[in-house]
């Protein structure tokens, strides 16, 4: 054990020895191994900063909810559009029995929706996402409010021109005021506003809750056509799994729908894991992506290291005779270029690293996109950067350690 560190301290004196000696040809050696290493964790570093916050905006709706809905949400270049266009729309009478029959599911939600204007006095909100919904949606959709309360029971059921707005909304429409208890005017209609989303910004979808409103889906029925669009979601009671919950509602639906048993369904139940396979086959694209822009830069600069180890060898073939009259072994010549070698490409990675690092922290804080360099992708980094340096290296090492002792100390270049 003493020797081997007796070994590598003294490589590593030789290694530094040398690139500081030729301080021009190791920053232009280590120029590949940065740009490459650079352009290989830049490049994860966002992408998976980019997935955690994707995959954040999808969770938060959580892992148990099911959507009942004419579409499928899987697609591709053999859509077969055509054949999904005829299904009818789920409905509120479907829901109803849903609620009867099922036995997995916590609860169940209708929601459709429309853009609309929402006008206070002379003020006007174009384009908020007005959304019919029935009662349980809060517990099937969570969402905070700033102020105010959510529908009650018999204001659900009765269709009661109620509005719940977002943020953004009241922070238009009301900018001086408190909305709660005011009335707007959505569909030509007034509606008293009796709560306020807590404001959410946009996530990385475009969504939110903060140009939206709420109104009861019994009062929507009124104004908006719940023909097209609608959703029935559902979210399974604790040790559920989404399995079971779809296999007794596709059961219940092809009952509902009276399907033979021999007929396809004429629905869709879709599920968080759906976005969540597409964005692993991206993200997994994304990848061979990353490693074919560092990949090109990582050749270089490997066969830049290759190039300033044959010099050395070169340059030092006389020292490396004297060390082999003095009793070196082959390994330790071998050792002690290899060490050179992979130290000089971990420092370019070092550097490659920091400029990630540095890149990170100016986005992060001037922006609102949070990047961040994860130790995974530190470790990644390093490894490549020594891996490099050990392949580009062990040529140039094992023909110093061959030389001959005789011969080398002849040298005189």
């Amino acid at each position: 054990m003493l020797l081997f560190f007796r070994l590598l301290q003294e490589s590593f004196r030789f290694a530094v020895t040398a690139l500081l000696v030729n301080k021009v040809r190791t920053i232009l050696s280590l120029l590949g191994i940065t740009i490459g290493i650079f352009s290989i964790i830049a490049v994860f570093s966002v992408f998976d900063s980019l997935e955690k916050s994707i995959r954040s905006d999808i969770n938060s709706l959580g892992d148990n909810i099911l959507f009942v809905q004419k579409w499928p949400w899987a697609s591709g270049s053999d859509y077969p559009w055509w054949k999904y266009w005829q299904r009818p729309e789920a409905s509120l009478r479907e829901l109803a029995e849903l609620e009867k029959r099922s036995n997995a599911a916590q609860s169940f939600a209708f929601m459709t929706g429309d853009n609309r204007s929402v006008s206070f006095e002379s003020i006007n909100v174009e384009d908020v996402s007005v959304n019919a919904v029935s009662h349980d949606y809060s517990i099937v959709m969570p969402f905070d409010l700033e102020s105010g309360r959510y529908f009650t029971s018999q204001e659900s059921q009765s269709g009661r021109n109620v509005v719940i707005i977002g943020a953004e909304v009241a922070e238009a429409l009301f900018p001086t005021s408190d909305p709660i208890g005011q009335t707007v005017k959505v569909f030509g209609l007034k509606l008293d506003v009796i709560g306020v989303m807590k404001k959410q910004g946009e996530n990385l979808f475009g969504n939110s809750n903060d140009k939206s409103a709420l109104i009861p889906v019994q009062f929507g029925r009124n104004v908006i056509d719940l023909r097209n669009g609608t959703t029935i979601v559902a979210r399974a009671k604790a040790g559920v799994s989404n399995e079971e919950l779809e296999d007794e509602l596709r059961g219940i639906m092809r009952s509902i729908r009276k399907i033979k048993p021999t007929a396809e369904d004429n629905f869709a139940i879709n599920e968080m894991d759906i976005i969540n396979k597409s964005f692993d086959q991206l993200f997994s694209v994304i990848a061979i992506v990353g490693w074919v822009i560092g990949g090109f830069s990582l050749l270089v600069g490997g066969f830049g290291i290759a190039n300033i180890m044959f010099v050395s060898v070169k340059e030092r073939t006389n020292q490396i005779g004297i060390q082999k009259s003095l009793g070196a072994k082959n390994y330790f010549i071998l050792l002690q270029f290899l060490f050179e070698a992979i130290f000089l490409a971990i420092l370019g990675g070092i550097v490659g690293l920091l400029i990630v690092f540095t890149m990170s922290v100016i986005v992060s804080s001037t922006t609102s996109f949070q990047l961040g360099l994860s130790f995974q992708n530190v470790l990644l980094g390093l490894s490549v950067s020594g891996l490099i340096g050990l392949v580009s290296g062990f040529i140039p090492a094992w023909s110093a350690s061959r030389l001959d002792p005789v011969e080398a100390m002849r040298s005189n270049f």
